[in-house]
């Protein structure tokens, strides 16, 4: 039995199937692409061809796109320093179980705090997390790895 909040009852289900059969299952590993950048900088539109060129090459990605999440998961936060760090790592732990899941996740979101990104990136495991920071003209990958293989 676990501790989780006030509750002392909840417990961990292991699924019967692993993230290494899903992965084979699926032909790609699972991972997180962080796109962050500012308002306006183009992280959608990057989001979007990236989903499209990987769905072109036959890998499955899916996308948690910062405005889309405030529309029903995130919609309860605001913008105050405390809510932007709920926001990100409540992103974090979809885009962790979606990784699990054998997908390439892109989360394209304002993440303005390096802390906060470093939060993710420890649930993730490190070497499934992909970081890139976006501002038009360029972009800047911050954590270079293979995508999807």
């Amino acid at each position: 039995m676990s501790t989780v909040g006030n509750s002392t009852n909840i417990f961990w289900q292991e699924s019967p199937i692993g993230k290494t059969e899903r992965q084979k299952l699926l032909n790609q590993k699972g991972c997180v692409v962080w796109i962050t950048g500012l308002s306006g900088s183009g992280k959608s539109t990057l989001a979007c061809s990236l989903s499209r060129e990987l769905n072109n090459r036959g890998k499955l990605s899916y996308i948690l796109d910062g405005d889309n999440l405030r529309h029903g998961l995130n919609k309860d936060l605001g913008f105050k320093a405390e809510d932007r760090v709920e926001n990100i790592r409540r992103v974090g732990e979809v885009a962790k179980l979606f990784a699990d899941a054998g997908l390439i996740c892109i989360a394209s979101l304002i993440s303005p705090y390096r802390k906060d990104r470093d939060a993710c990136r420890e649930m993730i495991q490190n070497s499934s997390f992909i970081e890139a920071s976006y501002s038009k003209p360029g972009f800047t990958v911050c954590n270079p790895h293979s995508v999807g293989s």
